[in-house]
């Protein structure tokens, strides 16, 4: 398989994490080239279909032609991630109730009883208290656990009573408390199944191969599953981690965020990484921000600059890495423009005036800087 010229492969997991298909071989077999010295992992986020995920690494890879040659003396390849992730309801405009209930049956579907249930519920959300209250408990009922942290305030989530919960989320009534609860659960179980994934099926395939350097790139909920692939690696395992608009908490890589470390603190701590962490971050990215507003609300925060970087709940793709004193502060640079890595740390590139979205991560810019992190592994 070629894409854009460079070799490639496809692998892909289930929602548990497990290989589907031919249990990746064609990685592995990639990787056992003695020609190839660096393997650039790519790995999608939100997306309704394989098409889509297909579309982004054939972009990414084209900007990646497009602005070098190469380098001297290294040859990369791509080994491209499919997982079965699903766009959120809330990021479509045209997106009501019904479409979000769907959503969560589609990524909980053992508890499609229980959602209809709650679905029966929504005419008297505005008249009777009890339906608000029953409404919350059930779907707060079919929620995965062991994805809650208070990163995102989904430990508080399941600690509220459904009627607090529903008066927190309603700013303008509960039809809007249903909307924000619908998708902050939908954001909860693509949290969950992006780490699962990264542990359970990325992390023990990288172990399998042998031979070329390891960059892992990630966009969206994507940067959840390389980082989480990453954090159950050991030290010296992974020669970059390029996160791009990445879904996750900008305390992620905190060494102490009340009182705790970021779930991912151990990237740092443990040297997984021997070169650069590249994060881009902008504000233009609303996406990202979509679950971190709903999270304020929950805990009950009044915060005027909601999301932003002195916010409790931040997206790392929005603000960079946070409370993390290796961090880099610098910008996005135009081609040619010349980075100053420092390996195993994050570097917070500014990226406002290249990235006017959450899925516009395929420009000459974000090459350059691929290419210029992997020649600095």
């Amino acid at each position: 398989m070629q894409l854009c010229g460079f070799p490639a492969a496809e692998v892909e997991f289930d929602r548990a994490g497990e290989l589907v298909g031919d249990r990746g071989a064609a990685v592995r077999e990639l990787a056992a080239d003695p020609a190839v010295t660096d393997l650039v992992v790519l790995t999608h986020g939100w997306n309704n279909d394989h098409l889509v995920a297909r579309l982004l690494y054939s972009a990414m890879a084209g900007s990646m032609r497009a602005v070098s040659g190469g380098l001297p003396g290294r040859r990369i390849a791509f080994a491209c991630v499919l997982w079965p992730s699903r766009k959120l309801a809330g990021l479509e405009p045209d997106a009501g109730l019904p479409e979000r209930l769907d959503l969560l049956r589609d990524l909980v579907p053992g508890q499609r009883l229980t959602i209809d249930a709650a679905a029966d519920l929504v005419p008297a959300l505005t008249v009777r208290a009890t339906a608000r209250t029953a409404f919350a408990a059930a779907l707060l009922s079919v929620a995965s656990r062991g994805a809650d942290d208070p990163e995102d305030a989904s430990t508080q989530l399941f600690t509220l009573p459904g009627g607090t919960v529903m008066d927190r989320l309603g700013t303008t009534g509960f039809a809007d408390a249903a909307s924000h609860l619908l998708d902050f659960l939908a954001y909860y179980e693509m949290k969950a199944r992006a780490g699962e994934v990264g542990v359970r099926g990325l992390a023990p395939l990288l172990a399998s191969l042998a031979g070329p350097k390891v960059h892992l790139v990630g966009h969206s909920f994507g940067g959840r599953l390389v980082t989480a692939a990453a954090n159950a690696r050991p030290a010296g395992s992974v020669a970059t981690l390029t996160l791009l608009q990445a879904a996750f908490s900008h305390h992620g890589f905190a060494a102490d965020r009340d009182g705790r470390p970021g779930a991912f603190r151990g990237v740092l701590d443990e040297r997984v990484v021997t070169g650069p962490i590249v994060v881009t971050h902008t504000a233009n990215d609303l996406a990202v921000g979509v679950a971190y507003a709903i999270a304020s609300r929950i805990a009950g925060q009044t915060v005027s600059a909601l999301g932003d970087a002195s916010s409790p709940y931040g997206g790392l793709g929005r603000n960079g890495a946070q409370r993390t004193a290796e961090a880099v502060t610098a910008e996005l640079l135009p081609v040619g423009g010349s980075y100053r890595w420092r390996p195993g740390v994050p570097h917070n590139l500014l990226a406002d005036r290249f990235v006017r979205g959450h899925t516009d991560v395929c420009g000459p810019q974000i090459a350059h800087a691929l290419w210029s992190a992997i020649a600095a592994s």
